[in-house]
């Protein structure tokens, strides 16, 4: 067994190992922490957490204010106790922090193929609320946000409706201080 078996990236990690089709070794390592859970509600949670960790390390720096809410709103929706809320955040923040240049992408298209329309609006709604935690939406949070938008294959009409709702915590609208 090699190092990438270890971590759930070897060959040995697709097909045969129980894992659902289209499902990533990312997602699966986080999910398996819900073991009590239906597996595809895990996978569900897994995936929406990840999609949470990935905004909120897109400016490489996660406020504590930022893994709060994460660790709420995977709390509400995956009806989790708060310890199985932080465990499962901070799975998907070191996941995104480790493999977020390979699995970004993998992990949103994976959630978009399990979800409805509605539960990708609302993740949406989750990820602008991630990112206003610390007070302020970045333009390289805005970039992420719009980016994982076009994933989910969401029309730009409801992006920029959950864009306005937050407006007043989007940097590039903000005068500098001292003005």
């Amino acid at each position: 067994m090699g190092i990438l078996d270890l971590i759930g990236l070897g060959k040995g990690s697709g097909g045969g190992d129980g894992a659902s089709p289209g499902e990533t070794p990312t997602v699966r390592k986080i999910a398996s922490a819900l073991r009590d859970m239906e597996p595809e509600q895990a996978r569900y949670i897994a995936a929406f957490a990840y999609i949470l960790g990935r905004v909120a390390n897109a400016d490489r720096v996660v406020h504590h204010a930022e893994t709060a809410t994460m660790c709420r709103l995977v709390q509400e929706k995956g009806n989790l106790t708060q310890e199985q809320a932080a465990l499962v955040v901070e799975m998907a923040r070191q996941q995104a922090i480790l493999f977020g240049a390979s699995e970004d992408y993998l992990v949103t298209r994976e959630f978009r193929e399990i979800s409805t329309k509605e539960q990708r609006v609302a993740l949406l709604d989750c990820l602008f609320a991630v990112s206003a935690a610390d007070r302020s939406i970045s333009a390289l949070e805005g970039r992420v946000l719009m980016q994982i938008a076009d994933e989910l294959k969401l029309d730009r009409s409801e992006y920029t409706a959950l864009r306005t709702t937050y407006r007043r915590y989007l940097a590039v609208l903000r005068k500098p201080e001292g003005e």
